[in-house]
């Protein structure tokens, strides 16, 4: 059957109630990226930063999975080749629906110390005196991939890439790299490529094919016509 690879982003959760990023009132229009999304801000002011993430971790624990999220575990557990999601998201949405993901951006539910490397399950809170469980350091970060740093799992990515029969993109904005170039390396290994998104992207000719609507109609959709009933 092959190899499915998607990627989604943030458009995949805004129907469960977390906001995007990018569009207009978005939270890089609320809360500037250098001051909370970079490790230069996390130097300057690590309780600011620990106290966004300790935001977007409550809001996150307060959504619950949409038709999207469970069309996609529905995919991975019913298609009879290899379904592989990577998503850029950090909420933890897809696990609650059931699948198994890549997250390229870390997740908000994880933390690590910048002493060790540690990593483990993040508290409801953090702060930046909260003690390293490995080393003991006051050392602990969210475990999130901020600007400036390399994504998670890139190499096992571009392992799935090449090998995609189709490569889809789910709720993204085509602004971000390295995933904005995810659908060309894709291609050029042969898959075909669609894009799912509220409405075109910047990379939307990259694609073969466009479904323009919301997440929890036309993902559900898309599968419908892998999954027959």
């Amino acid at each position: 059957m092959g190899k499915i690879v998607i990627l989604t982003g943030a458009g995949i959760s805004t129907e469960s109630g977390l906001g995007t990023f990018r569009d207009a009132g978005g939270l890089w229009e609320r809360y500037p990226i250098e001051q909370v999304a970079t490790p230069e801000g996390f130097a300057r002011d690590p309780a600011l930063v620990h106290e966004f993430y300790n935001m977007r971790r409550r809001d996150a624990r307060a959504a619950s999975p949409n038709a999207a999220h469970q069309a996609l575990a529905r995919l991975q557990r019913d298609w009879d080749g290899e379904v592989v999601i990577v998503t850029q998201n950090v909420d933890g949405l897809h696990e609650a629906a059931g699948a198994s993901v890549l997250h390229m951006h870390g997740r908000l539910n994880g933390a690590c110390c910048v002493a060790c490397g540690a990593r483990w399950d993040a508290p409801p809170r953090m702060s930046p005196a909260d003690p390293c469980p490995a080393c003991a350091a006051p050392a602990t970060r969210p475990d999130i991939t901020w600007f400036g740093e390399i994504p998670q799992h890139m190499d096992e990515i571009a392992d799935h890439l090449i090998s995609a029969t189709v490569f889809a993109s789910i709720g993204t904005s085509g602004q971000v790299y390295p995933a904005a170039g995810f659908v060309r390396e894709a291609a050029q290994a042969g898959a075909h490529t669609i894009e799912l998104n509220l409405e075109r992207s910047d990379i939307s000719a990259a694609f073969d094919e466009r479904r323009t609507g919301k997440a929890t109609q036309v993902v559900p959709a898309w599968i419908a016509t892998l999954l027959p009933e």
